[in-house]
């Protein structure tokens, strides 16, 4: 009983420093230092907060199960370790029924809630909008972007990313960089596809990437909520200029948005831009002609 009322009284100390410590985080220590979080200012995305709080959540967790282990740890080598004058061995112990159900259900229990948790989020990140108000098809090739904006059937071809002979070294042309135009608000589906090999689609503020394998279309749902410029790049190695493969997205007024799309229709760049250079279409078994009946 004396035991156990002496933890309870070292509990309260812990909870209150534990209370003042995570009263006192930033919005950055909150959010682990995950890109995407300004103060005072919404998320960049609808669903950049919750893979903010799966992430976050799990490593509490899993450093209150760390702390636990390195104390157990060091409790055990500072009480159990060899005094001045003892010789042999300790008494030997076959095992603890208590300690080995505990090690047992413990770690079943944290899979179990990581996989529930985990599934839960995917679940909502994954699905679809019944009704989008903005569709864009993005498609990956080595080593840039194209992006065919669907309802207003326009599009933007872009290159891989262009040295700048006069800025620093290492430096690219940032008007030449693909840039994705996303409107603040609305509900955008981003279908996404790839030309020749496996591309990844990444823009690091929302938290987020998705694989774009040829011959299989991927879908990103979103909604972006803040209005500003984020870097995007391919996250899949895939050759040799895999590094200049890079992008942005512009999150703008709805207004900014349909001027945007009006000056893809001034410079004449009506319609779609297709997967017809895709390396599927030489595969064995398509249609493609092949050496033998050639000759």
């Amino acid at each position: 009983m004396r035991k156990n009322h002496r933890l309870r009284w070292a509990a309260i100390p812990i909870a209150a420093s534990l209370a003042l410590v995570l009263a006192g985080c930033s919005q950055a220590q909150l959010h682990g230092y995950l890109p995407g979080f300004i103060e005072g200012e919404p998320a960049v995305t609808n669903q950049t907060e919750r893979i903010s709080g799966l992430w976050t959540t799990s490593w509490i967790v899993l450093m209150i199960v760390g702390l636990i282990t390195w104390g157990l740890i060091i409790w055990a080598v500072v009480v159990y370790r060899r005094r001045k004058g003892q010789t042999g061995l300790p008494v030997q112990l076959r095992y603890n029924m208590p300690i080995e159900i505990f090690y047992t259900v413990v770690p079943l229990i944290l899979v179990v809630g990581f996989f529930a948790f985990t599934a839960r989020d995917q679940a909502e990140i994954e699905a679809r909008f019944d009704e989008p108000e903005v569709k864009i098809q993005v498609i990956g090739k080595q080593w840039a972007w194209d992006f065919n904006y669907v309802n207003e059937d326009v599009y933007s071809a872009g290159i891989q990313g262009q040295p700048d002979v006069d800025g620093p070294a290492g430096s690219l042309v940032q008007s030449e960089i693909p840039t994705l135009v996303l409107p603040v608000g609305q509900k955008v589906e981003l279908a996404l596809d790839a030309r020749d090999v496996i591309h990844s689609f990444w823009v690091v503020d929302f938290l987020y990437k998705k694989d774009m394998i040829p011959g299989k279309t991927n879908y990103m749902s979103i909604i972006p909520e803040r209005i500003g410029t984020y870097d995007g790049k391919c996250a899949e190695l895939c050759g040799e200029n895999h590094s200049l493969m890079l992008f942005k997205v512009e999150v703008v007024s709805e207004a900014d948005y349909e001027s945007y799309i009006d000056s893809l229709r001034a410079a004449g760049n009506d319609g779609q831009l297709g997967l017809d250079y895709a390396r599927n279409q030489n595969l064995p078994g398509t249609t493609a002609p092949t050496e033998q009946e050639g000759n």
